[in-house]
């Protein structure tokens, strides 16, 4: 063994042993309030992506599509068409806010699609229940943000994990959350007159 490979081991040593020292004072679990937001791409699909693991886990989970309900997606096709006991999966909204132009209609569907999300939580057999775009019904003032938060709070149970996702997340909404991520737009080909793309975008 040369030099390099010599120190690169010993480098790796160190970092397993302090690896393994911080994951040994990791032993609670809990069901986690996570929020997905920015304005980079990315928040629904990685909302989407813990729904596949989650069903990989023979975890029970359920979708509550807000504010872009009415455009067909891939994961929705997905879901419904190979995995319909597995995610139970609900649209709640009409299309986006410049679209519907109707102000107390987009409320009135996005006060339905928040009274179904709670029943998903509070039931227990759902493992994992994903809010995608509530962070824009949100932003809208279409739900109270206080109401939203309160219900996290106090009346999700204890192991159920709750995705929120959308941009602009209200920052009591990020407060209260255990996990944030914010996706940065760095690129996007939108800007140089590619539009949304199957497969990539819906």
């Amino acid at each position: 063994m040369d030099d390099i490979d010599a120190r690169h081991k010993a480098k790796m040593q160190k970092i397993k042993a302090a690896r393994d020292k911080m994951m040994a004072t990791k032993t609670e679990e809990k069901g986690l309030i996570i929020v997905n937001t920015g304005p980079g791409k990315g928040k629904s699909s990685a909302g989407f992506g813990m729904i596949m693991r989650c069903i990989a886990h023979e975890m029970p989970c359920a979708v509550v599509q807000f504010i872009k309900g009415a455009m067909a997606t891939g994961e929705r096709d997905f879901l419904e068409t190979h995995f319909p006991e597995a995610c139970k999966f609900y649209v709640s909204g009409e299309g986006f806010t410049w679209e519907t132009q109707d102000r107390a209609r987009d409320i009135a569907k996005a006060e339905a699609g928040w009274e179904l999300a709670k029943q998903l939580i509070r039931d227990p057999a759902n493992r994992f229940v994903l809010l995608d775009e509530i962070n824009i019904a949100l932003r809208n003032d279409y739900l109270d943000i206080d109401d939203v938060v309160g219900f996290l709070l106090t009346e999700k149970p204890d192991m159920t994990h709750v995705c929120l996702t959308g941009r602009n997340a209200k920052p009591e909404l990020i407060e209260a959350a255990d996990m944030v991520t914010e996706m940065t737009l760095l690129k996007h080909p939108f800007r140089d007159g590619i539009k949304a793309q199957a497969g990539v975008e819906f």
